[in-house]
């Protein structure tokens, strides 16, 4: 069997998701780190990987995948029994929904790339921290009310699913970004719920940091 390789960044959101995928299925894998600030994502060997340049990139199956959400489909779809999306096709569009709403419209806004092109713009260091509140706020405030649609400890039901995988990243980082979580109850609930979970304490940027 081929060995599975997670090239990755520990405090990446999109790679959160991914570690935390790979534990609720059991799947061994050797990591490789990229470290973002240094540029590594950047060089001619990574490129080649990886041609955008982005983390993660997963070699598994004798494949190499990228895009988070992509990966974490991939595996759902090679493995139902994980659950980490549902079975019927009705809670599949919902879990993504959730899921997107979190990957599409919060997280490409709040990129390290996007917030280094405002501080450049604006001249401001000062941008960041704003810029980041403001959108992070306004995403999670719209992910409250959809979240309010359905019943369940955790995102969609009592058992994780990528809805979650996306979730417990996005609140890492806006509380790393100092933005008030006590208007989403139900996000901060989910979150504390997945906090007592295996899969997910082992992939926290904490025990992971490299």
């Amino acid at each position: 069997m081929n060995e599975v390789v997670l090239y990755d960044y520990w405090r990446s959101s999109v790679s959160y998701r991914v570690r935390i995928a790979l534990n609720m299925l059991g799947i061994d894998h050797r990591t490789v780190p990229i470290n973002l600030l240094d540029g590594e994502h950047k060089s001619p060997d990574y490129l080649a990987l990886n041609p955008q340049g982005r983390v993660p990139t997963l070699m598994i199956d004798g494949q190499t995948l990228t895009q988070s959400l992509s990966i974490i489909e991939y595996l759902a779809e090679l493995r139902p029994e994980s659950g980490l999306l549902p079975r019927d096709p009705v809670g599949r569009q919902h879990v993504r929904a959730l899921a997107y709403a979190i990957a599409m419209d919060i997280h490409p806004i709040c990129n390290m790339h996007v917030v280094a092109e405002v501080m450049t713009l604006t001249g401001k260091a000062e941008a960041r921290e704003e810029w980041m509140k403001h959108f992070i706020s306004d995403g999670l405030r719209k992910l409250e009310g959809m979240l309010g649609e359905f019943n369940g400890a955790l995102s969609f039901g009592d058992a994780p699913t990528m809805a979650d995988l996306c979730l417990v990243p996005q609140v890492y980082n806006a509380r790393r970004w100092g933005v008030d979580m006590t208007g989403f109850k139900r996000i901060v609930d989910i979150d504390g719920n997945c906090a007592k979970l295996p899969a997910f304490q082992a992939a926290h940027p904490d025990r992971v940091r490299s």
